[in-house]
């Protein structure tokens, strides 16, 4: 599992309006697409600069794909991350803060100690 991995592919993501909207309507393409292509690129760098080991979990996938962010947080990914990037990609579909008041519910079930977040 790699956090670091989890937490690139939701700021990236963000990021982009046209991964946003690519995520929403594809989310198994987009995260299969990104892990072949994004995934091992530095982020600053220039393209000849890539890594060659990172690769998502069959867990992590899943959990991608299905947009679930209480999985994603229990793997360790940052919430204001995972917050951010579903915001842009579900708020529409809800009214003023339903989504967010949603989140948190879904979240309720969890107590201290959280997981590390830390990357």
């Amino acid at each position: 599992m790699s956090r670091y991995l989890l937490d690139k592919f939701l700021f990236t993501v963000d990021r982009d309006p046209a991964l946003v909207e690519r995520y929403r309507e594809d989310p198994a393409g987009t995260v299969e697409w990104w892990e072949a292509e994004m995934a091992n690129k530095l982020l600053n760098c220039t393209d000849a600069e890539r890594s060659t080991w990172l690769s998502f979990t069959e867990d992590e996938r899943r959990a991608l794909r299905e947009h679930d962010h209480v999985t994603l947080f229990g793997m360790g990914a940052h919430p204001f991350l995972t917050l951010t990037l579903f915001i842009a990609v579900f708020e529409r579909d809800h009214g003023p803060l339903e989504y967010q008041k949603a989140y948190g519910k879904a979240m309720q079930h969890l107590t201290l100690p959280y997981p590390d977040i830390s990357t």
